[in-house]
């Protein structure tokens, strides 16, 4: 008995260790976001609070166009994979045709493949297009993505095909079907995967910072990037508040739909 006590209390140390250690950084952060850069580097107490910085950051560069760049980007890339993966979890689930297993094969073998590996040949080909320095650059390359197919058809396959055969009765056609009966019953699978896509994607860096060039295409990641350059002085208290703002809108989010998240993904085992 004082053993397992032990284990357990040892347990919760190492939680609560490894949670103020990955919290730390964040602390920092909202300290020096809200006093004044004098106090960036020593703890004081009762150190006066501001919120000039967040005023100066939003000021100091054109954060505005960078938001809405960003909210373009994340909701053309969540509209895109939620028609293309739902479409194709439907296929894989309820419809036999040769080589399916083959093709959910390829699907899954998607997963292995790190997006940087293709960063050149996506390059080639949105110059090809004609698409360089444009939100739809950033976003065409992710719109088929593996893991959304495979989370969805998990979730379709859960679904009774006595739902389906009294659809099917009533005269619906495959697409009300989908519409009518698989969507509604997978809303939480489609909520916890659309907050893992809007949060990739906002926080997305290398290949919007390849593939744009000018203010008017920008996600916030690449636009905090150039404002926290060196060449425009380093400012941590400032520095900081930008970043808050900009990862902000993510941690909101998931503080909101966190229940719905963690039980979507709980029931989404393999089967």
């Amino acid at each position: 008995m004082m053993a397992t006590r032990f284990d357990r209390w040892l347990n919760t140390l190492g939680a609560w260790t490894l949670a103020l250690i990955w919290f730390l950084p964040l602390i920092y952060a909202v300290w020096t976001a809200i006093h004044p850069g004098a106090y960036a580097t020593r703890f004081e107490l009762f150190a006066p609070l501001t919120l000039e910085n967040f005023s100066n950051a939003w000021n100091a560069a054109p954060f505005a166009r960078y938001f809405l760049n960003s909210f373009l980007l994340v909701t053309f890339i969540l509209i895109g994979q939620f028609v293309l993966c739902t479409l194709a979890a439907y296929a894989f689930v309820r419809f036999t045709f040769p080589g399916r297993g083959i093709l959910f094969a390829l699907v899954l073998l998607q997963l292995l493949v790190m997006p940087d590996i293709l960063i050149v040949e996506n390059y080639a080909t949105m110059r090809k297009l004609g698409l360089v320095d444009t939100i739809a650059a950033i976003g065409l390359p992710y719109i088929a993505s593996g893991f959304g197919i495979f989370l969805l058809r998990q979730t379709f396959k859960t679904v009774p095909k006595e739902l389906e055969e009294a659809a099917r009765i009533e005269g619906a056609g495959p697409l009300t079907v989908l519409w009518r009966v698989y969507v509604p019953l997978a809303k939480p699978t489609y909520l916890a995967y659309g907050l893992v896509s809007v949060s990739h994607h906002w926080n997305n860096f290398l290949w919007p910072l390849i593939v744009t060039n000018s203010v008017e295409t920008r996600p916030v990641t690449v636009g905090l990037s150039i404002f926290s350059s060196v060449d425009q002085g380093v400012d941590w208290s400032i520095i900081n508040a930008a970043t808050l703002m900009t990862s902000g809108p993510l941690l909101i989010a998931f503080l909101l739909f966190q229940r719905q998240f963690v039980q979507s993904f709980m029931r989404a085992g393999i089967r």
